[in-house]
């Protein structure tokens, strides 16, 4: 979960969070689960 000031602020914090928890699985030695797709909806 992630906010901003702006739709692209909050999105780039996304892309971050994202970023961490996959750097914090791999040192955990923790796998990746692979994409599945896209959501049509949210």
């Amino acid at each position: 979960m992630a906010d901003g000031q702006t739709r692209n602020a909050a999105l780039e914090n996304v892309r971050v969070i994202m970023k961490e928890w996959i750097d914090t699985s791999l040192t955990l030695g923790r796998s990746i689960p692979e994409q599945k797709g896209r959501l049509m909806y949210a």
